[in-house]
């Protein structure tokens, strides 16, 4: 039995898609109090003013400045910040003695050389970065317990992660030439407009982005020890996610081998579903639950792994909750939907 101990919550960039998602499920937590949530654009505004769908719990709260926020005695802090942003503000948070959970990339990477090639400038607090644990609590538990610092993962590397780490661990997959092809929801490119999100452009429409360079890939490929060749794709839905990954097998697999892989792997998980058939993008959503299963093609030879999770949920707030969970001793399915919603 864990002890019953309210720890005091705040949340910086908390008028975002993610951050707002991160209030949605704090609403529900029965041991995290939020104290303060900041937005630096929406600052003195109501949070109800804002995000409508949350008036029933924060009708009267505002959102705070970010200086108010670092300022709130709190306990956890969760950084819902664009990437860039968390560097600066990690170290005077941990000085203080607050545990964080940071949503942003900042510091899912271990080594500055790849952050600074793949995000383009230097590191802030590099010193950091061997001191986070990546916070994809399926992969990472054990060193989940007690940290103080939390990198959570990215949506994409999450879904590639839980379709092909199980396969990627047993030794069963080539770590070379890997391919994952991924459908997103407009969600997971934020709050802000650009043309790719104009409506006109967006709907009925599927679009390719950030071909051979996309900052996920870097983190998928630390995460799995592979090369991987990754190619995320934008639908006009605003949430969801949608995996498919492609991997030569290094050892005679069938189907129904694979799928014992992941039963073996995933079966005890409370947020992992495991299904015979292709998961679908909506099977996931408004959950924090994750839907994976698996193929071998006898022909080729070639496992096709797939996932299906809520970009905003498990593939962020939900993943952060859930890691932040285990850090502070809780039953890591506290304040987490374990159904999603349909249709």
């Amino acid at each position: 039995m864990h002890k019953i101990a309210v720890m005091k919550v705040s949340v910086i960039g908390a008028s975002g898609y993610a951050g707002s998602e991160i209030l949605r499920l704090l609403a529900h937590h029965p041991e995290f109090e939020l104290v303060v949530a900041s937005g630096e654009s929406a600052a003195g505004r109501k949070i109800a003013d804002h995000v409508p769908s949350l008036a029933g719990a924060y009708a009267g709260s505002v959102y705070a400045t970010t200086e108010e926020a670092l300022a709130a005695d709190a306990d956890l802090v969760f950084l819902a910040l664009p990437h860039g942003h968390s560097q600066s503000l990690v170290p005077q948070l941990l000085a203080r003695g607050a545990r964080v959970v940071d949503l942003g990339a900042d510091f899912r990477l271990s080594s500055s050389a790849d952050y600074a090639q793949w995000y383009g400038h230097e590191h802030a607090a590099p010193d950091l970065l061997g001191t986070a644990v990546y916070g994809l609590v399926e992969r990472h538990r054990e060193q989940l317990v007690g940290a103080r610092l939390i990198a959570a993962p990215g949506c994409y590397p999450t879904a590639t992660a839980m379709a092909l780490g199980p396969f990627a661990d047993a030794g069963l997959m080539a770590r070379d030439g890997v391919i994952v092809n991924a459908l997103s929801g407009v969600s997971g490119a934020g709050r802000g407009s650009s043309d790719r999100l104009h409506f006109p452009r967006l709907h009925g429409n599927a679009e390719a982005y950030g071909l051979l360079h996309h900052r996920h890939t870097i983190e998928m490929q630390q995460e799995l020890g592979a090369e991987i060749l990754f190619t995320p794709h934008l639908i006009p839905v605003s949430r969801g996610m949608l995996v498919t990954a492609y991997a030569r097998t290094t050892e005679e697999l069938s189907t129904a081998g694979a799928m014992e892989i992941l039963h073996a792997a995933y079966d005890d998980e409370p947020f992992v579903v495991v299904t015979s058939e292709p998961p679908s993008l909506k099977d996931a959503l408004g959950s924090n639950l994750c839907f994976v299963s698996a193929q071998v093609d006898p022909r080729t030879g070639w496992l096709v792994a797939m996932s299906s999770l809520d970009n905003l949920t498990k593939g962020a707030a939900g993943q952060a909750v859930q890691a932040a969970n285990v850090a502070c001793g809780l039953p890591e399915t506290m304040g987490l939907p374990l159904v999603a919603v349909a249709p």
